[in-house]
């Protein structure tokens, strides 16, 4: 399941967190990609502890946290703090898939990883390539969005950053763990709550039908969640 949230940063914000970046101390990304990774991983990033990135990263935190479509599509339980990465002078990242487990020593905190999320932060016509290319049943899937747009896919898949040839291309990466770690179940379960949304503003509030569909709902989301 491959979803596109729209606009999680409006432009005034994408505006602040550019100013901000545009200053910030960019190090090298391959110390942070895995043993097979770090090979075909060529980017900078902000350190984890770095001001800058735990200010915008609390920001972007909170906008997800009160985003009914995020809520729906990732059940999310764990976040783990967003990285901000920028890609230029020919930066990629090669084909990989992202650790299961994702471990937070400062915080004592494991996070398994079950969806994966890009926030875009620089628009498309200002860099050439860095398409997110994420290979799925149909195929592989190229992702280029507007600045302050989100690409939410599950973190079992391939995926990768095409070269940039010309530009910056910034963003901001964060995982999360879901309260249904199946790809299928969570889908089945955002159908579903998209469909009681979409529904409900048309029927009485004691609806009886609505009402049925929430308690399906709930009751799978009862059996599929992880203890």
């Amino acid at each position: 399941m491959l979803i596109v949230i729209e606009k999680v940063l409006d432009a005034q914000e994408v505006q602040d967190f550019r100013e901000r970046l545009s200053n910030a101390r960019w190090i090298d990304g391959a110390p942070t990609a895995g043993t097979r990774s770090v090979s075909v991983k060529q980017n900078l990033q902000l350190d984890r502890s770095d001001a800058d990135a735990v200010e915008l990263g609390n920001i972007i935190l909170r906008k997800l946290g009160h985003h009914p479509l995020f809520i729906s599509a990732s059940l999310a339980e764990r976040i783990w703090p967003p990285v901000f990465n920028c890609y230029q002078n020919g930066g990629h990242y090669g084909t990989h898939s992202d650790a299961a487990l994702m471990r937070l020593p400062e915080a004592g905190l494991t996070i398994r990883s079950d969806l994966s999320a890009t926030v875009f932060l620089s628009e498309p016509e200002d860099y050439d390539g860095g398409e997110l290319l994420i290979e799925d049943q149909f195929g592989a899937q190229a992702i280029k969005l507007a600045a302050g747009d989100m690409v939410l896919y599950p973190s079992s898949s391939l995926h990768q950053v095409a070269s940039v040839t010309r530009g910056q291309r910034i963003c901001a990466i964060t995982w999360m763990q879901s309260a249904v770690a199946e790809t299928a179940a969570r889908a089945l379960l955002f159908d579903l709550d998209q469909s009681i949304q979409a529904l409900t503003p048309a029927r009485p509030e004691d609806d009886p039908d609505i009402n049925r569909l929430i308690h399906v709902y709930h009751n799978l989301l009862r059996r599929w969640a992880s203890p």
